[in-house]
């Protein structure tokens, strides 16, 4: 079976087809860069990243573009409260970002900045202007929504039904209450820039549109974002590339599900928002991406100290399997690859691949992983185990977290001084039957962070 992919467009399964033979154009929403991102900004980073790096495992060359909105109002509103001036309060957090999102373990992503691309926008509403489906009026530049039948497609509702569940302030300006900006008129002191309509700046929704035009073509193959976004952002988009290009923005619409926080929806209206910045220093980041693919993508999610604690056990028991099977490695023998590993190793690839193709579900393919988990643990098991066994094991676990990039490549940590004094002094206490002592310095070694485990080979330690 080959990759089929939920397709918001038409609430179907499609089986993926590429523009172009081998390549993949995927644009995905990325923040607006006014403060540190949310553990609800982490779902579609994470979630977005794994899906290109499937699609890499399927060898297509990907092109991945996600944007950083750095100039709106409250980019504008954090300068004034700050002191500071909207690209300094860009930048700050643009830095942040990079960093979270690689503590997360995503992969780097072209990032264009709305900032680097106000000619492409300006030229982008011209065009829009020309042809009639957008208008200028006091300094602002609306599009004519009207002029766009298929208006709804994306979130599957009508026009009033849209309006109806969003405020629309009476704006005498727009010919119709319906029409979305497309270039905001400068108040005095804002940061701006010259067009044909004046000193101004683009609004939200044209910018994606513009970049996605500029970095991946006026078609693309997979649009992503949160579900948050189908409506207003994603509709607008639609709207006004599909009606300047006469073609589909993009083939494939991808949305996540929605994060919530101890069941009850992120807002600040409850200060229950939570950044990833301040998670990282309890919560470790492989914690936060393996709770985040154990669900489903287009699943709701309830982020508590309970479902992390939950997911940190997953983590560990996978963690702990390799560490065994790690440590397997300096007494296993040659020979031949065992009958029953062969086989669990082939049933866990055809799985996982299986999993993957059913719209990247992630949650399904880690359960294949603690599968193999259970197989290799009882393998350990034995007294003898060969090398052709364990390598292969080994292999493929790590094909499987290179696209999951759920553990951390273990680095080889070096025991201090007294700590190897210690398990020296239990191994000496054990041998002669002193068990007191023993259970004494395996408490000490605890308190200390590290794990003890006799094993039929010998004594083997983990950190906590």
């Amino acid at each position: 079976m080959g990759l089929k992919i939920y397709n918001t467009l038409t609430r179907a399964k499609e089986t993926f087809v590429p523009l172009s033979p081998g390549k993949v154009t995927m644009y995905v929403c990325g923040p607006t860069v006014y403060d540190y991102i949310h553990i609800g900004n982490a779902r579609p980073l994470i979630v977005f990243d794994t899906v290109r790096r499937y699609l890499a495992y399927l060898g297509y060359d990907v092109q991945y573009v996600s944007n950083f909105t750095d100039v709106d109002d409250k980019l504008i509103r954090r300068a004034a409260e700050t002191g500071s001036t909207v690209p300094e309060v860009a930048d700050k957090f643009i830095e942040a970002f990079i960093e979270d999102a690689k503590a997360l373990g995503v992969e780097e992503a072209l990032h264009p900045r709305v900032t680097e691309n106000i000619p492409e926008i300006i030229s982008f509403i011209s065009e829009l202007v020309e042809q009639g489906f957008a208008y200028e009026s006091g300094g602002d530049v609306y599009f004519r929504v009207h002029r766009f039948p298929e208006y709804g497609k994306v979130s599957h509702q009508n026009i009033e039904e849209l309006q109806s569940g969003i405020r629309v302030e009476v704006d005498e300006r727009k010919e119709d209450p319906k029409d979305f900006v497309l270039w905001k008129q400068a108040k005095p002191g804002e940061i701006s820039w010259p067009s044909p309509w004046g000193d101004g700046r683009p609004g939200w929704h044209i910018e994606c549109s513009a970049m996605a035009r500029k970095y991946l073509g006026e078609t693309i193959d997979i649009h992503g974002g949160g579900q948050d976004l189908q409506f207003p952002h994603h509709e607008c988009e639609v709207a006004q590339s599909e009606a300047l290009h006469g073609k589909p923005l993009a083939n494939y619409w991808m949305h996540n599900g929605y994060l919530n926080i101890n069941n009850e929806k992120m807002s600040k209206s409850l200060g229950n928002g939570l950044n990833v910045r301040e998670i990282l220093q309890t919560v470790r980041p492989q914690v936060i991406r393996f709770f985040m693919l154990a669900t489903h993508y287009r699943h709701p999610l309830n982020y508590s100290e309970d479902t992390i604690r939950q997911a940190a056990a997953g983590l560990e028991r996978i963690e702990n399997c390799l560490a065994n099977l790690d440590y397997r490695l300096k007494d296993a023998s040659e020979g031949e690859v065992d009958e029953t590993i062969a086989e669990a190793v082939k049933k866990a690839h055809a799985d996982f691949v299986e999993k993957m193709n059913d719209d990247f579900n992630t949650a399904d393919a880690i359960t294949v992983m603690f599968d193999l988990v259970t197989e290799t643990n009882r393998y350990l098991q034995k007294e003898q185990v060969t090398l052709a066994s364990l390598e292969l094991v080994k292999q493929r676990f790590a094909e499987m977290n290179q696209i999951l990039g759920i553990v951390q490549e273990r680095q080889e940590e070096l025991l201090d001084e007294e700590i190897e004094q210690l398990i020296q002094e239990r191994t000496e206490a054990r041998a002669a039957k002193n068990w007191s002592r023993a259970d004494e310095i395996r408490d000490l070694l605890t308190e200390k962070g590290i794990i003890l485990e006799d094993t039929p080979q010998g004594i083997r330690w983990r950190r906590k």
